[in-house]
């Protein structure tokens, strides 16, 4: 994990991917938050700390990760972060307005998941908002996957099931990341394929910058993407991202 929060702290700043993700995520939290009352938020697994800006907007942003490393790195950017697990937020009941995890359910143990969407939803205030994002469909579980520790991919109805399990109602469940689809799936194969293996090699490359020519296509496709996205469901993708609301 701490090799993974390494590499990703390189990579979120350019890397098409995590470009791609802030600007699919941008719209759908303010669609959250339309109409709503700020009031403090919660980036719940926020690693280091990157996403913490996305919520600012909506009231006073605290991250909260299981990891040691990832909160060390979020510190250096003076966010305000502590240390906890999904499974035991410590925070009390109805606390946040908003409560966005992205792409920690996809890395649960088993025995945590149903755990970790009660916890989201007991942290909610009556008429909050969780956002949650979660690596989609079984095809495209490869060897990048151990350097991700995924456990899980979602389809639609899984990540609905999942919120409604919490209490949670869900409003939006979309794919993203529809524009490179094509490129993961054939990767994906590719693996299966060669039989390639997950290796130190083989995962880091994930989450190496392209060179600047492929890595500027490849974050203009995913911004148009982002554009459709604010007014169209993607009716597929690599990725899921799902708005539910904790009821009044």
């Amino acid at each position: 994990m701490d090799r993974l929060l390494e590499l990703t702290h390189r990579a979120e700043r350019d890397h098409f991917w995590f470009r791609g993700f802030r600007a699919f995520v941008a719209p759908v939290l303010a669609q959250a938050m339309q109409g709503r009352p700020r009031g403090p938020v919660l980036d719940c697994g926020c690693g280091t700390g990157v996403n913490l800006p996305l919520l600012a907007p909506y009231g006073a942003a605290v991250g909260c990760d299981i990891t040691w490393r990832g909160l060390a790195f979020a510190r250096q950017d003076a966010a305000r972060v502590l240390q906890g697990s999904v499974a035991g937020l410590p925070f009390g009941d109805a606390t946040f307005a908003l409560v966005a995890s992205f792409d920690v359910f996809s890395a649960l143990p088993d025995a945590v998941e149903q755990q970790g969407i009660r916890e989201v939803a007991r942290v909610l205030k009556p008429g909050g908002a969780a956002v949650l994002t979660v690596a989609a469909l079984d095809m495209l579980h490869g060897a990048h996957s151990r350097l991700a520790c995924e456990t899980r991919r979602f389809t639609p109805a899984r990540l609905r099931a999942l919120v409604t399990a919490g209490g949670l109602v869900p409003e939006r469940v979309t794919f993203t990341h529809a524009a490179i689809f094509p490129l993961v799936l054939a990767a994906r194969l590719g693996d299966r394929l060669t039989g390639a293996a997950s290796t130190a090699d083989n995962d880091e490359w994930e989450l190496a910058v392209p060179p600047a020519p492929v890595n500027a296509v490849l974050t203009a496709a995913l911004m148009a993407e982002a554009a459709l996205l604010r007014v169209v469901n993607m009716p597929i993708g690599s990725s899921l991202v799902c708005v539910a609301r904790k009821p009044q």
